[in-house]
C-alpha cells in the first residue's frame, strides 16, 4: 500500500485537499526520519523528489515539504537546482558540546515544568511515554524514525511547558535527538531512556522541582554515556576506511 491510500483509509476521503497533503507530508517526512535513523539512507546519499515521490506513491508536493523540513533540521543538505542528500553524521565535538548545553539548559527547563504543569500536561506527557513503551516492545525496523519523533516531542513539551522562550529557541536549534538516533538505535537503549522519561513524569506531575531537576540531569548524563561509544565505534570505523 502506498503512502496516499494508507493516509486516505486512515483520514477518510472527505478530507479536505489541504489537510490531506499536510498527513501525507507529515507520512513521507516519518517514513524518511526512519530511513535516515537506521542508516537505510547513509549520509551522502543523493534524494530525488522525483524518486522519492514514485517509491511513496504520491506527488512531489508532499515529499518536497518533508525535504525542506528535514533540511531545517539538519538531517539532509541542499542546494537550489543541486538537488538534495543525506547530511553527515555531525562530529564527536558536536555531540560533546550538545550534551554540554542540554545538561546545563533541560534540567532546568524540567524544574519549571513541575512548577506549571496541569493535568492535561502530564497526561500528554505519559501519553508520549506509553507511545515509546509501545514502539519498543514491538522493536521492528519501521519504528525507528516515530520513536525518535516522540523522543523529540516529549523533550519539546517540557521545555514547552516550562514557558522560558530562550530556552526553548536555543534547544530547538539543537535538534538533537534527531541526531542521535542516527548514532545508534538499539531497543535497550530506548527502554533505559523510557524509564528515565518516567522519573522526570514523575517529579512534574508531583510539583517537585528538586526532584524533576535530578531526573532530568541523570538523563541527559545517562544519555550521553550510552551514545558516546558508539560514536567512538564510527570513529574508528570511519578512521580504518580512510587507510
Amino acid at each position: 500500500m502506498t503512502l496516499k491510500s494508507r493516509t486516505m483509509n486512515i483520514a477518510g476521503d472527505k478530507q479536505d485537499e489541504h489537510h490531506s497533503k499536510r498527513s501525507l507530508s507529515d507520512d513521507v517526512y516519518e517514513t524518511l526520519i526512519s530511513q535516515l535513523v537506521s542508516l537505510e539512507l547513509p549520509p551522502g546519499s543523493r534524494l530525488t523528489v522525483d524518486t522519492l515521490a514514485r517509491n511513496f506513491g504520491v506527488s512531489q508536493t508532499p515529499v518536497r515539504a518533508a525535504l525542506i523540513r528535514l533540511q531545517t533540521e539538519g538531517l539532509i543538505a541542499g542546494k537550489h537546482n543541486a538537488g538534495f542528500w543525506v547530511a553527515p553524521i555531525p562530529t564527536e565535538k558536536y555531540f560533546g558540546e550538545t550534551y554540554l548545553v542540554r545538561e546545563l539548559l533541560e534540567p532546568e527547563a524540567a524544574a519549571l515544568a513541575a512548577e506549571n504543569a496541569r493535568a492535561e500536561d502530564v497526561r500528554k506527557l505519559r501519553h508520549l511515554c506509553d507511545e515509546m513503551e509501545n514502539l519498543v516492545d514491538e522493536d521492528t525496523r519501521k519504528n525507528y524514525g516515530r520513536f525518535a519523533i516522540l523522543d523529540d516531542a516529549f523533550h519539546a513539551t517540557i521545555i514547552e511547558i516550562s514557558d522560558n522562550e530562550i530556552m526553548r529557541h536555543i534547544l530547538e536549534g539543537l535538534h538533537a535527538h534527531m541526531h542521535l538516533f542516527r548514532l545508534r538505535y538499539h531497543a535497550s537503549v530506548a527502554e533505559d531512556a523510557i524509564d528515565e522519561h518516567k522519573e522526570i513524569v514523575h517529579g512534574i506531575q508531583d510539583r517537585d522541582a528538586a526532584a524533576a531537576r535530578a531526573a532530568m540531569r541523570a538523563h541527559i548524563i545517562a544519555s550521553r554515556d550510552r551514545m558516546m561509544p558508539f560514536y567512538h565505534e564510527i570513529a574508528i570505523a570511519n578512521g580504518a576506511a580512510a587507510n
